[in-house]
């Protein structure tokens, strides 16, 4: 029974009956609908919040979850584009839309993880520097940006400060005479790990997109390797592509 009351919840939220943010029916309401125990009605409403549906705001009740996805564009990362002085890309960009961006950033130096040291070519036990940040709009973490870079480059350089670069880490590693040509993109999903949940305080079963980027110099000199974590509830990923050549086509 619980999975049919869920499933009748379900449908009235996807056609619209019950609008982002309505309140949902109370747990005495479903229960004398559906002549079902306290406990049934609990694991119905459970299943909606565990799918990112529906969250539970008590004692006011259940509420539909309103979705306002970032689109992440994974593309516009190297293009030339106008930013503030005082704000990198992702505080510009959404600043615009009229929404409220902003970014908690640590700066470390660490041993990489296994993924990371193989993409920058670094030896086993050899150090980088992390940018860690978590960003978030209109109050609520959307995802999270660790970047990577070799500390021999960046040691003494902007990309070691706990503060917003306007005009990008891409541009600092340039100036340093790291200009990256390439990019390598690896696009995964999966579930997140406990430390992923826990920094964007993720609802149980939400699955990730987990998307490397790793930079390249003319040299083929790895340089950067950036990992984004996409809660599944909270992006669209668009990718634009264009033709290497003119199509023939009529």
């Amino acid at each position: 029974m619980y999975q049919q009351i869920a499933d009748a919840l379900r449908e009235q939220i996807a056609d619209g009956r019950l609008a982002p943010e309505a309140k949902l029916p109370t747990e005495a309401e479903l229960r004398a609908e559906y002549d079902v125990s306290r406990e049934t009605v609990r694991k119905a409403l459970g299943v909606l919040v565990n799918e990112g549906l529906v969250i539970s705001a008590r004692p006011q009740g259940h509420f539909v979850r309103k979705r306002q996805p970032m689109v992440f564009r994974p593309q516009a990362e190297f293009r030339k584009r106008p930013h503030s002085p005082e704000m990198d890309a992702f505080m510009t960009e959404y600043s615009a839309e009229g929404r409220e961006p902003r970014q908690e950033i640590e700066v470390a130096i660490v041993e990489p993880p296994e993924e990371v040291a193989k993409r920058l070519h670094v030896d086993a036990g050899a150090l980088v520097a992390v940018r860690k940040r978590v960003r978030y709009l209109d109050g609520e973490p959307f995802n999270i940006n660790d970047s990577y870079f070799p500390l021999d480059i960046v040691r003494d350089s902007e990309v070691m400060r706990p503060e917003d670069i306007g005009r990008g880490a891409n541009e600092v590693l340039a100036e340093l005479g790291y200009r990256q040509v390439r990019a390598l993109d690896e696009l995964y999903f999966r579930m997140p790990t406990p430390e992923q949940v826990h920094r964007l305080d993720l609802g149980p079963g939400t699955p990730v997109g987990y998307h490397i980027t790793t930079g390249f110099t003319t040299k083929g000199m790895p340089v950067r390797v950036a990992i984004t974590v996409l809660p599944g509830d909270r992006h669209v990923v668009s990718y634009e592509r264009d033709r290497d050549t003119p199509s023939e086509e009529a």
